[in-house]
Protein backbone atom coordinates (compact mmCIF):
# COMPACT_ATOMS: atom_id res chain seq x y z
CA UNK A 1 0.00 0.00 0.00
CA UNK A 2 1.26 3.05 -0.97
CA UNK A 3 -0.13 6.53 0.45
CA UNK A 4 1.00 9.75 -1.68
CA UNK A 5 0.08 13.65 -1.01
CA UNK A 6 0.03 15.93 -4.15
CA UNK A 7 0.28 19.09 -3.25
CA UNK A 8 0.43 22.81 -4.97
CA UNK A 9 -1.53 25.88 -5.86
CA UNK A 10 -5.01 25.85 -7.44
CA UNK A 11 -4.25 25.10 -11.54
CA UNK A 12 -1.10 23.69 -10.46
CA UNK A 13 -2.95 20.14 -12.57
CA UNK A 14 -3.31 18.15 -9.00
CA UNK A 15 -6.21 16.61 -10.38
CA UNK A 16 -5.06 15.72 -13.67
CA UNK A 17 -2.38 14.25 -12.43
CA UNK A 18 -4.47 12.20 -9.74
CA UNK A 19 -6.63 10.69 -12.78
CA UNK A 20 -3.66 9.62 -14.62
CA UNK A 21 -2.61 7.81 -11.93
CA UNK A 22 -5.67 6.32 -11.28
CA UNK A 23 -6.13 5.17 -14.93
CA UNK A 24 -2.54 3.83 -15.19
CA UNK A 25 -1.24 2.43 -11.67
CA UNK A 26 -4.46 2.28 -10.14
CA UNK A 27 -4.54 4.30 -7.14
CA UNK A 28 -7.76 5.36 -5.42
CA UNK A 29 -8.62 9.46 -5.40
CA UNK A 30 -9.74 10.42 -1.73
CA UNK A 31 -10.87 13.73 -2.89
CA UNK A 32 -12.19 15.51 0.26
CA UNK A 33 -14.53 17.26 -1.80
CA UNK A 34 -16.30 14.16 -3.23
CA UNK A 35 -16.60 13.07 -0.17
CA UNK A 36 -18.47 15.55 1.71
CA UNK A 37 -20.91 15.56 -1.40
CA UNK A 38 -21.40 11.89 -1.10
CA UNK A 39 -21.92 12.38 2.63
CA UNK A 40 -24.42 14.71 2.25
CA UNK A 41 -26.79 12.59 0.45
CA UNK A 42 -25.40 9.15 2.04
CA UNK A 43 -28.19 9.38 5.11
CA UNK A 44 -25.47 7.61 7.24
CA UNK A 45 -24.45 9.57 10.77
CA UNK A 46 -21.57 11.30 9.64
CA UNK A 47 -23.56 12.50 6.31
CA UNK A 48 -26.33 13.96 8.80
CA UNK A 49 -23.51 15.75 10.52
CA UNK A 50 -22.71 17.33 7.05
CA UNK A 51 -25.73 18.49 5.77
CA UNK A 52 -26.55 19.96 9.01
CA UNK A 53 -22.92 22.03 8.82
CA UNK A 54 -23.18 22.54 5.01
CA UNK A 55 -26.72 24.08 5.59
CA UNK A 56 -25.93 26.70 7.96
CA UNK A 57 -23.41 27.67 5.77
CA UNK A 58 -20.41 26.76 8.02
CA UNK A 59 -17.26 25.00 7.03
CA UNK A 60 -17.02 21.13 7.79
CA UNK A 61 -14.88 20.43 11.12
CA UNK A 62 -11.30 18.64 10.92
CA UNK A 63 -12.76 16.34 13.10
CA UNK A 64 -15.50 15.51 10.36
CA UNK A 65 -12.97 15.64 7.36
CA UNK A 66 -11.04 13.05 9.21
CA UNK A 67 -14.00 10.88 10.25
CA UNK A 68 -14.84 10.99 6.23
CA UNK A 69 -11.35 10.07 5.51
CA UNK A 70 -11.05 7.03 8.11
CA UNK A 71 -14.27 5.11 6.64
CA UNK A 72 -13.24 5.97 3.56
CA UNK A 73 -9.66 4.19 4.03
CA UNK A 74 -11.35 1.04 5.58
CA UNK A 75 -14.14 0.72 2.88
CA UNK A 76 -10.44 0.75 0.26
CA UNK A 77 -7.98 -0.75 2.51
CA UNK A 78 -4.73 -2.16 1.04
CA UNK A 79 -5.33 -0.07 -2.26
CA UNK A 80 -2.66 2.60 -2.75
CA UNK A 81 -4.18 6.07 -2.23
CA UNK A 82 -3.76 9.90 -3.96
CA UNK A 83 -4.73 12.45 -0.97
CA UNK A 84 -6.64 15.14 -3.19
CA UNK A 85 -7.55 18.27 -0.96
CA UNK A 86 -6.02 17.67 2.31
CA UNK A 87 -4.13 18.27 4.82
CA UNK A 88 -4.46 22.06 3.77
CA UNK A 89 -3.11 23.03 7.33
CA UNK A 90 -0.55 21.08 9.77
CA UNK A 91 -3.59 20.47 12.10
CA UNK A 92 -4.91 18.33 9.18
CA UNK A 93 -1.73 16.90 8.27
CA UNK A 94 -1.06 15.78 12.51
CA UNK A 95 -4.24 14.49 12.05
CA UNK A 96 -3.65 12.39 8.73
CA UNK A 97 -0.79 10.96 10.27
CA UNK A 98 -1.96 9.66 13.70
CA UNK A 99 -5.15 8.26 11.62
CA UNK A 100 -2.54 6.39 9.14
CA UNK A 101 -0.35 5.20 11.80
CA UNK A 102 -3.67 4.04 13.48
CA UNK A 103 -4.28 1.54 10.37
CA UNK A 104 -0.18 0.29 10.31
CA UNK A 105 0.47 2.52 7.55
CA UNK A 106 2.04 6.22 6.49
CA UNK A 107 2.55 8.90 3.84
CA UNK A 108 5.18 7.66 1.21
CA UNK A 109 5.85 10.92 -0.87
CA UNK A 110 4.81 14.22 -0.45
CA UNK A 111 4.90 15.47 -4.22
CA UNK A 112 4.88 19.07 -4.81
CA UNK A 113 3.52 20.62 -8.05
CA UNK A 114 5.72 23.73 -8.15
CA UNK A 115 4.86 26.37 -10.10
CA UNK A 116 5.49 30.55 -11.54
CA UNK A 117 2.37 32.72 -10.51
CA UNK A 118 2.76 34.44 -13.58
CA UNK A 119 2.63 31.38 -15.73
CA UNK A 120 0.07 29.52 -13.69
CA UNK A 121 -2.28 33.30 -13.87
CA UNK A 122 -1.65 33.02 -17.94
CA UNK A 123 -2.26 29.39 -17.94
CA UNK A 124 -6.05 29.39 -15.46
CA UNK A 125 -7.71 32.93 -17.00
CA UNK A 126 -7.33 31.33 -20.42
CA UNK A 127 -8.94 28.20 -19.69
CA UNK A 128 -12.28 27.18 -20.84
CA UNK A 129 -14.46 23.41 -21.23
CA UNK A 130 -17.22 21.81 -22.75
CA UNK A 131 -20.85 22.00 -21.45
CA UNK A 132 -21.81 19.15 -22.13
CA UNK A 133 -18.47 16.56 -21.46
CA UNK A 134 -16.09 18.76 -19.44
CA UNK A 135 -13.19 18.67 -22.12
CA UNK A 136 -10.82 21.59 -21.23
CA UNK A 137 -9.14 23.77 -23.55
CA UNK A 138 -7.08 26.81 -23.30
CA UNK A 139 -7.31 29.96 -25.47
CA UNK A 140 -3.34 30.45 -26.72
CA UNK A 141 -2.39 26.58 -26.06
CA UNK A 142 -5.16 24.25 -27.05
CA UNK A 143 -7.80 25.77 -28.83
CA UNK A 144 -10.76 23.05 -30.16
CA UNK A 145 -9.79 21.44 -33.68
CA UNK A 146 -12.57 22.77 -35.52
CA UNK A 147 -13.46 26.51 -33.72
CA UNK A 148 -16.49 26.49 -31.43
CA UNK A 149 -17.01 22.32 -31.57
CA UNK A 150 -15.77 20.34 -28.98
CA UNK A 151 -12.79 17.77 -30.11
CA UNK A 152 -14.43 15.15 -27.92
CA UNK A 153 -18.26 15.14 -27.85
CA UNK A 154 -19.07 17.91 -30.83
CA UNK A 155 -20.67 20.29 -28.20
CA UNK A 156 -20.86 23.60 -29.03
CA UNK A 157 -21.20 25.52 -25.72
CA UNK A 158 -18.24 26.04 -23.51
CA UNK A 159 -18.18 27.77 -20.16
CA UNK A 160 -15.49 29.51 -17.86
CA UNK A 161 -15.51 29.24 -14.17
CA UNK A 162 -15.88 31.91 -12.69
CA UNK A 163 -13.12 31.67 -10.44
CA UNK A 164 -10.92 31.68 -12.86
CA UNK A 165 -10.69 35.39 -13.35
CA UNK A 166 -7.54 36.67 -12.47
CA UNK A 167 -8.03 38.47 -9.25
CA UNK A 168 -10.37 35.88 -8.23
CA UNK A 169 -7.10 33.50 -8.88
CA UNK A 170 -4.40 36.03 -7.11
CA UNK A 171 -6.94 35.78 -3.83
CA UNK A 172 -7.19 31.91 -4.14
CA UNK A 173 -3.32 31.98 -4.69
CA UNK A 174 -2.80 33.73 -1.14
CA UNK A 175 -5.36 31.66 0.56
CA UNK A 176 -2.91 28.55 -0.66
CA UNK A 177 0.31 30.48 0.58
CA UNK A 178 -1.17 31.14 3.49
CA UNK A 179 -2.61 27.81 5.07
CA UNK A 180 -0.85 25.32 3.25
CA UNK A 181 2.93 26.10 2.02
CA UNK A 182 3.91 25.56 5.65
CA UNK A 183 3.18 21.69 4.85
CA UNK A 184 6.07 21.93 2.70
CA UNK A 185 8.48 22.49 5.67
CA UNK A 186 6.10 19.94 7.71
CA UNK A 187 7.05 17.15 4.82
CA UNK A 188 10.23 18.03 4.05
CA UNK A 189 11.73 17.84 7.81
CA UNK A 190 10.21 13.97 7.69
CA UNK A 191 12.02 13.78 4.65
CA UNK A 192 8.60 12.92 2.61
CA UNK A 193 8.92 16.02 0.23
CA UNK A 194 9.65 15.81 -3.37
CA UNK A 195 9.43 18.84 -6.13
CA UNK A 196 9.00 19.00 -9.70
CA UNK A 197 8.02 21.31 -12.33
CA UNK A 198 4.24 21.91 -12.52
CA UNK A 199 4.72 24.23 -15.32
CA UNK A 200 5.86 21.26 -17.61
CA UNK A 201 4.07 19.28 -20.07
CA UNK A 202 1.46 17.48 -18.45
CA UNK A 203 3.53 14.03 -19.76
CA UNK A 204 6.74 15.38 -18.31
CA UNK A 205 4.75 16.06 -15.17
CA UNK A 206 3.32 12.65 -15.44
CA UNK A 207 6.83 11.04 -16.33
CA UNK A 208 8.45 13.01 -13.25
CA UNK A 209 5.92 11.37 -10.87
CA UNK A 210 6.60 8.37 -11.96
CA UNK A 211 9.83 8.72 -11.35
CA UNK A 212 9.55 9.77 -7.81
CA UNK A 213 6.90 6.65 -7.24
CA UNK A 214 9.00 4.37 -8.44
CA UNK A 215 12.38 5.15 -6.80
Amino acid sequence: MMNIILIGPPGAGKGTQAKRLVSERGFVQLSTGDMLREAKSSGTEMGQRVAEVMARGELVTDEIVIGLIAEKLDSVAGADVIFDGFPRTLAQADALGALLQARGTQIAHVIEMAVDDEALVARITGRFSCASCGEVYHDVTRQPKVKGRCDICGGTEFLRRADDSEDSLRVRLMSYYKQTSPLLGYYHAKGLLRSLDGMGEMDAVASGISAILDS
